[in-house]
């Protein structure tokens, strides 16, 4: 998994450094609303949102007028909420997403349309019940853990409004196009990860 992290950032800056057109570094930071998508298997129980955080590096690369190249490198959680008769669950995964997006200028204006695939690395994921009569369990599972798939392949697609040259404001929505695992239980049930997010960027 880190020589996988490692060499995403050698292509990221590779990117960066081999472009002929006009680059842009920037930071960014959002509110992820993430739940999921149930799969086939044991899938009786409704879930809620569980909110986190991205955050992380972006490039634009300007290809022609109005049409950027923009790959991102983020630090992104993930997850969802399940409400019991005894508690709730709660699980919180953890992704390095790596998207790969095209920047399309609407109408010459502020407003971008952003959409192209995803790549994401899981890194650990946290598992935590906590019961109506205040006690909780928590089960944490390493990069190491063959329960889930290692990385997952996504899409993405949202809007930016560049309010000036150096910040803006955008919202997307990413889906992954393959489940977490193969073999869903209960304990462990089958899923695609969805997220909504929201929130500002920085160019320098």
């Amino acid at each position: 998994m880190k020589k996988i992290i490692i060499l995403a950032i050698c292509l990221f800056t590779a990117g960066a450094v081999n472009a002929q057109s006009p680059i842009r570094f920037g930071v960014k930071a959002g509110l992820n609303l993430p739940n999921i998508i149930k799969g086939d298997g044991n899938n009786d129980y409704d879930t809620k949102v569980n909110p986190g955080f991205n955050a992380g590096i972006t490039l634009d690369i300007m290809l022609i007028k109005g049409l950027a190249f923009t790959p991102e490198l983020l630090y992104s959680t993930k997850g969802y909420k399940l409400e019991t008769p005894l508690g709730e669950f709660k699980q919180t995964t953890h992704f390095i997403d790596i998207p790969i997006l095209a920047s399309i200028n609407l109408g010459g204006s502020g407003l971008n349309l952003v959409v192209g695939p995803q790549v994401s690395f899981l890194t650990s994921t946290k598992n935590k019940y906590s019961s109506n009569f205040g006690s909780s369990v928590e089960e944490e599972f390493r990069e190491d853990s063959d329960k889930f798939k290692k990385s997952l392949v996504g899409g993405v697609i949202g809007f930016r409004y560049d309010i000036n040259d150096k910040f803006d404001l955008h919202g997307r929505y990413a889906l992954d196009f393959q489940k977490n695992n193969e073999d869903g239980t209960k304990r462990t049930p089958e899923y695609k990860n969805q997220v909504f997010s929201v929130g500002v960027g920085v160019k320098f």
